[in-house]
């Protein structure tokens, strides 16, 4: 929800809160675009909610035929349960900038406020890098992506040949964004556009080194008593995954999440 058109304060994004009805009625016009471009492709669609307890989206707003995964399966894969070599590809949508960043006045990476930042193999890591990730161990490739300008940018970089639609773009504790009708428009032609080429694949690795800075000293503590896991510094936890199964494994545990 956070890359969503129009989404820029916490507040719109917690249910019960300003502007959250606002929020998710983009949230669904984005999702509904996606969907009827894969569909008019002659594609089967499934969808995951993804955003807090996984039960935002209506299912009868969503387009016939529409596979809807809400809520939490309890396995690494979080955000991309339900993911299989049966898919052809991974679309992302409502993407945002990954804590620590300065893209988006909504930076985080899974849980905001947790976690000054998350590293992998040295850099800022995002949703988006951890999902892509999860997607390709089966050999499936990450299509398209809509979101903020910076994760569009980050995405392209880290699954060269992904499709990318900026929504907005973050200055400061602001956004700037387009409209909801040119954001649509943007989400089905990209996604056509995706669908006639190989979608990205992120580069993977031999080993990958996991990193986060806490926010606080009690969770770094829980986290560094995971089997494997290292103090980095006051409240900086590494561990170090020879697959990415392994270092889901690691960040849904090491997380509490």
């Amino acid at each position: 929800m956070e890359g969503c058109a129009g989404v820029t304060s916490w507040e719109q994004t917690h249910y019960g809160h300003k502007g959250y009805d606002l929020a998710l009625k983009e949230m669904t016009r984005e999702t509904v675009a996606a969907v009827k471009a894969c569909q008019q492709a002659g594609y089967q669609v499934t969808v995951k909610d993804g955003h807090e307890d996984g039960i935002n989206l209506d299912p009868a707003l969503l387009p016939a035929g529409t596979e809807l995964i809400q809520g939490w399966d309890s396995s690494p894969e979080e955000m991309m349960a339900g993911i299989s070599a049966d898919y052809a590809g991974a679309i992302h949508i409502g993407s945002h900038s990954p804590a620590g960043s300065s893209e988006t006045p909504l930076d985080h990476t899974v849980e905001h406020g947790w976690y000054s930042w998350v590293k992998l193999n040295g850099e800022l890591a995002s949703e988006f890098t951890f999902n892509s990730l999860c997607a390709a161990q089966y050999g499936v490739p990450s299509l398209f992506l809509a979101g903020g300008a910076g994760i569009c940018r980050r995405a392209e970089d880290f699954c060269p040949g992904i499709v990318t639609c900026a929504t907005k773009k973050g200055v400061g504790s602001a956004t700037v964004n387009k409209s909801p009708q040119e954001v649509a428009a943007g989400i089905a032609t990209g996604i056509k556009e995706a669908l006639a080429g190989p979608g990205g694949l992120p580069l993977l690795a031999d080993e990958y080194l996991l990193e986060f800075c806490f926010s606080s000293a009690g969770r770094a503590r829980a986290a560094s008593f995971y089997p494997g896991a290292e103090r980095a510094g006051e409240r900086i936890v590494s561990y170090r995954a020879k697959s990415i199964m392994e270092l889901l494994t690691a960040k849904m545990f090491m997380t509490e999440i």
